[in-house]
């Protein structure tokens, strides 16, 4: 790849972690004779635009070695920027003058993204361009469908990245050495002697001034939908011939096929929005009360869905997908609980607890916990946690996204059918917390969500 077009590049998904990202891969000499071009609707110049990548470089700058430095400089003083309406004809326009192969990352909002794939228009593009579109992969199964006939119109669909940065994390592809790569885990990786997967994303974070974005989406659309389901597949698929990105991707398609939630099940789904509270020493307002914010879409800040996975291995087991906003303590990690054993025998006291397997996503850490015998009468059961720090790599998430989009990797991004089939598992969902046949309820901002929820008591 020889030119990273990035559109939308004074907006602050650029600034705040595309070059953070694009920083660690030069300095790490990934991206050697790369040329960077920003375009975007603010009249910038030249210089602004590498002031914005000189406050982006910094960290990599003082961590890089004399030839990483030389790299980092070497694109910031190549880079140019552009004064562009991308919704337009100068956007192909402008693709035509770059050295090629270009890749074309659309750091904007979906909406204008649509129309700038729109103003494209067929066959206007060189076959080697590449296009890397941000989540979320419109707003629901039929208009990702038309989205992804407008891009297969554009260029083939080896060449498009559809960008899920949770495919970043190494702790994530860290489940499939976890699982494949170890004999006591595999055989047992199955509905036989797992009882329940749950896949955790709370944050601490209030709406952060994102209500023009979140307002419109939710908790469902913008972490279930677009994460949490590529965590469950990765956790729960069968074992792949080889890692490469066709049968890797076939494997996560085949889970995600299967995939159903069954509105029938009580507590199938629940949805709740944070009120008035205190996280730490901050105080926050009451979610309807954030600027920008529509009282009258209802929208959740905290949602849960129980997921079906309708294949031999995952028949009967619930996978329960959580995430939310304003929660008193961050909780990002997968759980997985194994059924009880068959027989204990006669004599031993204290508390049997299931085995379970933590998996966390910040920190990046494993916990096997287990019950053994206890200190003083050897015939009482107390817990015992095995832990360890699992690698990271030194690429940060959207550093290892860009990585495969310049390699010409599709690995990390979301397949064109899979990115349907994640809007088709939440989309009865969706239409029943639109007709309120799934109560809206509520929690305090600083607690760990409504009482009544298992999952708010890390049960379920």
């Amino acid at each position: 790849m020889r030119t990273l077009l990035i559109l939308g590049a004074s907006g602050d998904l650029t600034g705040r972690l595309l070059l953070p990202g694009l920083a660690r891969l030069i300095r790490m000499r990934r991206g050697d004779g790369l040329t960077l071009v920003g375009a975007g609707s603010d009249d910038w110049t030249d210089a602004h635009w590498r002031e914005r990548i000189d406050g982006a470089f910094a960290s990599a700058m003082e961590k890089a070695d004399d030839a990483g430095r030389a790299a980092l400089q070497d694109v910031r003083d190549r880079s140019s920027y552009h004064f562009l309406d991308v919704t337009k004809d100068g956007l192909a326009d402008l693709v035509h003058t770059l050295e090629g192969p270009v890749a074309v990352y659309f750091a904007l909002p979906p909406a204008v993204s649509q129309l700038a794939c729109s103003a494209l228009g067929p066959n206007s593009l060189p076959k080697s361009t590449r296009l890397v579109m941000e989540k979320p992969f419109g707003t629901d199964q039929a208009s990702a469908h038309r989205l992804n006939e407008k891009l297969a119109r554009l260029v083939p669909e080896q060449n498009i990245h559809r960008v899920d940065h949770f495919l970043g994390k190494a702790t994530v592809f860290n489940i499939l050495g976890l699982r494949f790569a170890n004999r006591i885990l595999e055989p047992v990786w199955n509905n036989l002697h797992i009882e329940k997967v749950e896949v955790i994303f709370d944050e601490d974070l209030a709406l952060e001034n994102r209500a023009r974005y979140y307002d419109g989406a939710g908790a469902l659309r913008d972490m279930i939908q677009s994460h949490l389901v590529h965590v469950m597949a990765l956790l729960a698929l069968n074992a792949p011939s080889t890692l490469h990105e066709r049968d890797l991707r076939d494997h996560i398609g085949s889970i995600l096929r299967a995939s159903t939630v069954d509105l029938d099940s009580p507590a199938s789904s629940r949805r709740a929005r944070y009120t008035a509270g205190t996280i730490g020493d901050r105080p926050i307002p009451d979610y309807t009360a954030e600027p920008g914010v529509d009282p009258s879409k209802n929208t959740e800040t905290l949602a849960e869905v129980t997921v079906s996975i309708n294949n031999e291995r995952w028949s009967g087991v619930p996978f329960i997908l959580r995430s939310g906003k304003a929660l008193g303590a961050k909780r990002k990690e997968a759980v997985i609980t194994f059924r009880p054993v068959s027989h204990l025998p006669l004599g031993f006291t204290g508390q049997d607890a299931p085995t379970k397997l933590r998996i966390g996503f910040g920190p990046d850490t494993l916990q096997l916990e287990l019950d053994v015998n206890g200190p003083g009468d050897i015939f009482s059961l107390d817990r015992a946690t095995l832990s360890a720090d699992l690698n990271e790599t030194d690429l940060l998430p959207y550093g290892e996204v860009l990585d495969g989009v310049l390699a010409g990797d599709p690995t990390l991004s979301v397949r064109g059918d899979t990115a349907e089939d994640c809007w088709r598992i939440v989309e009865p969902v969706l239409k029943a917390w639109a007709e309120d046949r799934v109560p809206l309820e509520e929690y305090p901002a600083g607690s760990a969500g409504p009482e009544d929820w298992p999952s708010s008591h890390g049960r379920v």
